[in-house]
C-alpha cells in the first residue's frame, strides 16, 4: 500500500505534545507505526501562550513522530481544546419549493446552512456542524434523506463554536513548519472515536478527557453528540494545589501525586506519613498521606461534578446506558474511578483506545486516546465509501476557510 494512506493525529496538549503517524491497510484497518511526544512549553490551559517556545516543541514532537515511522509528515489531521470552545444543538428546516418533491445534495447543504444560522458574538466562528438527526415529513431514525420523496426536510445538528483567533493561533503554528491542517477536530470528539464503539455510541455514552490543564468531554445519545464541553481545570490543577497546600515545589508535587496520591479518602493508616528525601534546594520532610489524597480528592471531585451539572442542564443523564468512560493522563490517578462512580452514579469503564497493529504502547497508554482517535477519525473520512454519499464528511462538517489565516 501506497503511502498516501498515512494518517498523523496531532495534539497539542498541556503536559504534552503528541504526533501519531498510522498507515491505512488493504484489510480497513490501521496501522500505528510511530508516535512522537515531547512535553509541552509554551501551552496553558491547552492553549498557545508562547507562540515560538510551542512551535519549537510542536517541531520536536513532529521530529520524533518522523523518526520512529521513517514517514516524512507533510499533513495533520489537529485537535483543538481550550474553556472558550462551547456548543448548542440546534434544527434546520427547508421546505422544497413547488413541483418538487425529490430530496437532493443542495437540500442537505441548505438545512445545515439553515441551522447554523444563529446569532454569535462577533469574535466567535463555528468550528463544527455535527448532525445528530434527519427527519423528512416527521419521519425519524432517517439516516440519508437524498432520494428520498418528501416535502420537508429537517435535521438536528450538534454546533461547535470558539474565539476565532485562539482556534487559528494553533493553526498558524502547524502551517509555520510547513505543515498542512487537514482539518482541525474537537479533543473530546477525536477521543470518542479512540475510546467507543459504535454500540456504546448507541446505548448512551458519556467520555470525559481530563488532561494536564483541561477536562474534555462529549455526551453520545441514540448514536449522536448531545453535548460537549471543555473545563480549565486538569492533572496540573491538582499539582498546583498540592504544592501550595503542602508547601513543596511543583516538581515535588507532581512525583508525589503519580507514585502516592490517591482520591480514595479514610484508606490512610492513623498518623501515616509519606518521606519526601533531602534534594538540592529542597529539605526533606515527612507529608500526611491523608493530606494528599483530601487535595487530590477535592480538586477531581470539584471537575467531576460541574461536568455533571452541564450534562444535567441538557437533562441527557436519564439517556446514558454504557456508562461512563474515563481517559486521559490525570485518569490515572488511583481510586479516579470508584469516584467518578459514586458522583455519576454510572458504571465507569478506565478508557484507552482501542487495539490497532502496531505500536501497542500507544493505544495502551490513555495519554495518546485523543491523537489516536484523530487518525482514527482521518482515516474514517478519507475512507468514507462514495456510495454513502460522504456520510462520515457530512456529518461532521467543519467552517470552510478555518485555515485561511
Amino acid at each position: 500500500m501506497g503511502r498516501e494512506n498515512i494518517f498523523v493525529g496531532l495534539e497539542i496538549g498541556t503536559s504534552k505534545i503528541c504526533a501519531v503517524v498510522a498507515e491505512g491497510r488493504n484489510d480497513g484497518t490501521l496501522k500505528v507505526i510511530g508516535v512522537g511526544s515531547v512535553p509541552s512549553r509554551g501551552i496553558r490551559k491547552g492553549e498557545i501562550v508562547d507562540f515560538e517556545t510551542a512551535k519549537r516543541c510542536l517541531h520536536d514532537a513532529i521530529s520524533d513522530a518522523e523518526e520512529k515511522s521513517d514517514v516524512e509528515i507533510s499533513e495533520v489531521y489537529l485537535g483543538i481544546t481550550g474553556s472558550h470552545i462551547r456548543s448548542f444543538n440546534n434544527r434546520g428546516v427547508v421546505v422544497l419549493e413547488e413541483g418538487r418533491e425529490e430530496i437532493d445534495e443542495q437540500d442537505l447543504e441548505d438545512v445545515r446552512t439553515n441551522a447554523r444560522e444563529v446569532s454569535l458574538p462577533m469574535e466567535d466562528c463555528i468550528l463544527h456542524t455535527i448532525i445528530q438527526h434527519y427527519y423528512v415529513d416527521g419521519q425519524d431514525d432517517v439516516l440519508n434523506p437524498v432520494g428520498l420523496l418528501g416535502k420537508k426536510l429537517e435535521a438536528d445538528y450538534h454546533i461547535v463554536y470558539g474565539i476565532r483567533t485562539r482556534i487559528q493561533n494553533a493553526i498558524r503554528c502547524v502551517k509555520e513548519l510547513e505543515l498542512e491542517p487537514s482539518d482541525v477536530v474537537i479533543n473530546s470528539f477525536a477521543t470518542a472515536q479512540a475510546v467507543l464503539e459504535k454500540n456504546h455510541k448507541k446505548q448512551g455514552a458519556i467520555v470525559i478527557d481530563i488532561g494536564g490543564g483541561t477536562t474534555d468531554f462529549v455526551v453520545y445519545v441514540d448514536g449522536a453528540v448531545k453535548q460537549s464541553g471543555v473545563l480549565a481545570i486538569g492533572g496540573d490543577h491538582v499539582t498546583n494545589d498540592i504544592s501550595i497546600g503542602l508547601k513543596i515545589p511543583t516538581t515535588r508535587a507532581e512525583k508525589l501525586k503519580i507514585d502516592e496520591g490517591s482520591v480514595t479518602l479514610g484508606t490512610a493508616f492513623p498518623g501515616e506519613t509519606i518521606l519526601l528525601r533531602d534534594e538540592t534546594g529542597f529539605a526533606g520532610r515527612e507529608i500526611e498521606r491523608e493530606s494528599l489524597n483530601q487535595i487530590i480528592h477535592s480538586r477531581l471531585r470539584e471537575g467531576l461534578e460541574i461536568v455533571k451539572r452541564q450534562i444535567e442542564t441538557e437533562q441527557n443523564m436519564h439517556y446514558i446506558g454504557a456508562g461512563l468512560f474515563l481517559t486521559g493522563g490525570c485518569s490515572q490517578v488511583r481510586g479516579l474511578s470508584s469516584l467518578s462512580s459514586e458522583v455519576f452514579e454510572l458504571p465507569v469503564t478506565m478508557a484507552h483506545a482501542t487495539p490497532m497493529a502496531g505500536v501497542t504502547s500507544a493505544f495502551e497508554n490513555p495519554q495518546f486516546s485523543t491523537a489516536l482517535g484523530l487518525v482514527k477519525y482521518a482515516y474514517l473520512v478519507q475512507t468514507d465509501r462514495p456510495n454513502s454519499g460522504g456520510l462520515f464528511r457530512r456529518a461532521f462538517q467543519r467552517l470552510s476557510g478555518m485555515f485561511r489565516t
